[in-house]
C-alpha cells in the first residue's frame, strides 16, 4: 500500500537500509535493543515498513526479514544472520504476524540463548513448543475481529506463554489490519481504521522493547 512505499523512504531522523533485510536504523541516540520481524505468510516484508519507521523512530533498530516466497516456514532460522550482522546489539526481541510469529515463536524455543524477547502478532507457538515455562518475556498481540487467527485460538494458546506474559486485544481490529497489504481473504471487516490498528500495534511493542532494556 502506499503507505508501506512512503515508509520505505531514509528521512531526517531513521535511515532505511534495503539488501538483504530491510533495516529501519535510528541516526542517533540507538537502542542496543534491537527488533527481528517475520512477515505474514504469502505477504511482502515492505507491507510492515510503517512499523520499522515508528519503532526506529523511537531509538529501536527494527529489521524486517524478506522471505523465500514470502513464506517465514521456509527459513525460520533467517533470525541467526541479522544477529551474527550486527554484534553491537546485545539484546535481541523477535516478533512476526501470523506464520512469521509462528515461525518467531519456534525460533525463540529453539535458541533461547540468543533471544531475550517474543512477540506474537495474531499469532501462537505450535504444538510442542511450549513456552509457558521458558522463562522468556513474551507479548502477545491480537485482534478482536480476526478472522485468521481468531480470537477463541489466541485466547486458547495462552497456556503456552509464560504466566507473566504481555497480553494486547486490539478491539475493533483484524488480522490484516497488522499491515499495508490491503484486504485479506477470509478476515473480517475491522471496525476501527487501520492508521488506528496501527498505532495501537505499534505503541503495545515500542513499550515491550521499553520493558526489555
Amino acid at each position: 500500500m502506499p503507505q508501506a512505499q512512503k515508509a520505505l523512504a531514509s528521512d531526517e531522523r531513521v535511515v532505511v537500509k534495503r539488501e538483504r533485510w530491510i533495516v529501519f536504523e535510528p541516526r542517533a541516540g540507538i537502542s542496543s535493543t534491537a527488533f527481528i520481524f517475520y512477515p505474514g505468510g504469502r505477504v511482502q516484508a515492505e507491507a510492515y515498513a510503517p512499523l520499522g519507521k515508528a519503532l526506529a523512530n523511537k531509538g529501536y533498530r527494527a529489521i524486517i526479514v524478506p522471505m523465500p516466497f514470502n513464506l517465514a516456514i521456509l527459513a525460520p532460522d533467517a533470525a541467526d544472520d541479522v544477529i551474527a550482522a550486527h554484534p553491537q546489539v546485545t539484546r535481541w526481541v523477535i516478533g512476526g504476524h501470523s506464520l512469521g510469529g509462528v515461525m518467531a515463536a519456534r525460533y525463540a524455543h529453539s535458541h533461547p540463548d540468543r533471544v531475550d524477547g517474543l512477540v506474537l502478532v495474531a499469532a501462537y507457538p505450535e504444538d510442542g513448543f511450549d513456552l509457558s515455562r521458558s522463562g522468556l518475556a513474551v507479548a502477545t498481540i491480537y485482534a478482536e475481529l480476526d478472522g485468521l487467527s481468531k480470537l477463541s485460538q489466541i485466547e486458547d494458546s495462552f497456556r503456552f506463554l509464560p504466566p507473566d506474559a504481555t497480553k494486547v486485544m486490539i478491539a475493533g481490529g483484524n488480522h490484516a489490519g497488522f499491515g499495508w497489504y490491503g484486504p485479506q481473504s477470509g478476515d473480517n471487516p475491522a471496525a476501527i481504521s487501520r492508521q488506528d490498528q496501527q498505532a495501537q500495534f505499534s505503541e503495545a511493542i515500542l513499550a515491550f522493547l521499553q520493558e526489555a532494556g
